[in-house]
């Protein structure tokens, strides 16, 4: 067998199975502020700077769990100013800013399937 160079080199896009598309669409699209690309059967498309993030109600009807162990990590430049925000926005966080490893801190939610969700970066930008 020849050896190939083929190689993955960058996730496209993260799908997400969700139970209400249009619920699932506004809290990533209203509440947490992600481009709206689109819309199809099912699906819907949002912008995750440099990742497609595809919201799938066909993906959580086929599969018997939709939620494992899977965490969906938005960098941002200020956590405790992406908590205060999300805070104002009705978000509730699982786990509070703190400390993941050096300067880097985060801060944990879940979407309304109880998707794993996290703000991550410094702590503030002051």
């Amino acid at each position: 067998m020849a050896e190939s160079n083929f190689k993955l080199k960058q996730i496209g896009v993260v799908m997400l199975g969700v139970g209400e598309l249009a619920r699932s669409v506004a809290f990533y699209r209203d509440t947490l502020g992600l481009g709206f690309k689109g819309q199809s059967e099912g699906f819907a498309f949002l912008d995750g700077g440099g990742v497609m993030l595809c919201l799938s109600e066909p993906l959580a009807k086929f599969s018997s769990q939709m939620v494992g162990a899977t965490e969906v990590v938005f960098s941002v430049e200020d956590v405790r100013k992406a908590h205060q925000e999300l805070v104002a926005r009705g978000v509730q966080f699982t786990h509070e800013p703190g400390t993941v490893t050096g300067p880097m801190w985060a801060a944990n939610f879940q979407d309304p399937d109880g998707h794993k969700l996290s703000v991550f970066g410094p702590e503030t930008t002051t």
